[in-house]
């Protein structure tokens, strides 16, 4: 019997999106680069959500009741005055990875300076981990790119189901045991 794939969920904020305005780029650019880089099964859902505190947090909070491994969240973590989703992710998590969000800025400040607006990060609840990414699709792949080596471990450390990664595209990296 063959292990269920993981559950990966990308929810993109934006209030343009959301009302249909202006076309989702985020989304499917966070589904390309991981079905480009994991080689096990995963089930991959998307979503849009508008922007603010109280909507971005709900959309979370559903997704790791549902049983969602890993929450890719594209979009509202600039400064502008309705990017909230930073805070709604301290809302709804059990403990903050602040080594996710400093890899990414360190990241992408080498291709553009406006890096050090961005508000990324990751957190887990429960046995789902949630990484904050920008909204635009180029720095969406440099911000995995920077990463996703240690999602794979970090997903086992928190009994999340397994994935694995071409080694090519992304060589993953767990401790040898002994």
């Amino acid at each position: 019997m063959l292990p269920e794939p993981a559950q990966i969920a990308i929810v993109t904020v934006s209030d343009r999106a959301s009302r249909g305005e202006y076309a989702d780029l985020g989304g499917p650019a966070a589904e390309e680069w991981v079905r480009n880089v994991v080689t096990t099964p995963v089930a991959v859902t998307r979503q849009i959500v508008p922007d603010g505190r109280e909507t971005v947090a709900d959309a979370l909070r559903a997704l790791a009741a549902g049983g969602a491994d890993l929450v890719l969240v594209t979009g509202g973590t600039g400064p502008a005055p309705r990017d909230r989703t930073p805070e709604a992710l301290a809302d709804i998590i059990d403990f903050d990875l602040p080594g996710f969000g400093e890899e990414m800025r360190r990241a992408s400040l080498a291709e553009v300076p406006t890096a050090i607006l961005s508000r990324q990060g990751a957190g887990v609840r429960g046995q789902t981990l949630f990484m904050t990414l920008p909204g635009k699709p180029a720095a969406i792949a440099t911000c995995l790119h920077a990463v996703f080596a240690a999602v794979p471990y970090c997903l086992d450390l928190i009994g999340a189901r397994r994935i694995e990664t071409d080694p090519a595209r992304c060589a993953a990296f767990r401790p040898k045991s002994g």
